[in-house]
């Protein structure tokens, strides 16, 4: 059997305790999430921050003090959102690599976000990742419409790949603005990633399911969380993260893969040595 590995993103930037309850938001919340994901069987987490008040934000004492307890308590590989929200300005997005992560998410190109556009114009990518090859911080490429997955290409013949030897792509489906969340189009969209790359499969919303077990059946990694769901079923709002990644435990059983740990998966991403041992 292959191995896959899941990444979990607990918070994100837009949906609130009145969206469900259940949604973690203070630092002691995402760090009491990312241990029962870590037992549920979670490799890596991807961290938003959010201030008292439950509003995105970037600043450097709410992430620090995020990733600190999850480095504390958990073996996770630990991704910061270099994203944000869609009010974030450039520079602030690009000061979140000062706090040196093991990986940084890139999004690799702008979307529409319902009525809000997420901006990433080509000067900026470039930008963020010369920033994060010279960091030795992995990018995860955040692809969220075919055109993004053509600015990935640019990006290696311009700059190279990552020093790590790992090119890990994240194909985020079922946005209102970008590609749709189906079987045919998360075919299409993971044979035009770059030859040997890595890869993970995210469904917003309702898409959640048809990507998961898609990606499952194809033998990609998966990112659940409840930045990207909050409705476990029509009727059924998500308890917690860790119930999504439970799921996605269960169908990676299914599927007949094991589960890569965040030790196996740094090996694979390069982020530690082929030749250490656990």
């Amino acid at each position: 059997m292959s191995a896959v590995f899941i990444t979990v993103a607990p918070t994100g930037a837009e949906s609130t305790k009145s969206d469900n309850p259940n949604i973690p938001l203070q630092p002691d919340e995402i760090v009491a999430e990312a241990i029962a994901c870590e037992q549920a069987g979670a490799a890596m987490i991807h961290i938003h921050g959010r201030d008292a008040a439950g509003k995105p934000t970037l600043e450097h004492a709410v992430l620090s003090e995020i990733v600190a307890g999850v480095q504390e308590h958990t073996n996770l590989i630990v991704q910061l959102s270099t994203g944000g929200s869609v009010h974030d300005s450039f520079e602030s997005r690009l000061k979140v690599l000062d706090l040196e992560p093991e990986s940084c998410s890139l999004t690799c190109g702008t979307v529409n976000f319902g009525h809000d556009v997420f901006s990433n114009p080509l000067g900026f990518i470039e930008e963020l990742y010369q920033a994060a090859l010279d960091r030795q911080v992995l990018p995860e490429f955040e692809c969220f419409d075919f055109g993004h997955i053509a600015t990935l290409h640019r990006l290696l013949d311009r700059f190279g790949a990552p020093k790590q030897g790992a090119v890990h792509c994240n194909l985020v489906m079922g946005v209102p603005g970008g590609m749709p969340g189906d079987t045919r189009t998360l075919l299409a969209a993971q044979a035009a990633l770059p030859q040997g790359s890595s890869w993970s499969a995210t469904g917003i919303g309702r898409a959640s399911i048809p990507v998961l077990l898609t990606a499952m059946a194809l033998g990609g990694n998966v990112r659940v969380g409840m930045e990207d769901v909050l409705r476990f079923s029509a009727t059924e709002l998500v308890t917690g993260n860790a119930q999504l990644v439970e799921r996605a435990a269960q169908a990676a059983h299914i599927a007949q893969h094991d589960l890569a740990d965040a030790y196996h998966a740094r090996r694979r991403l390069g982020l530690i040595p082929l030749a250490s041992t656990p």
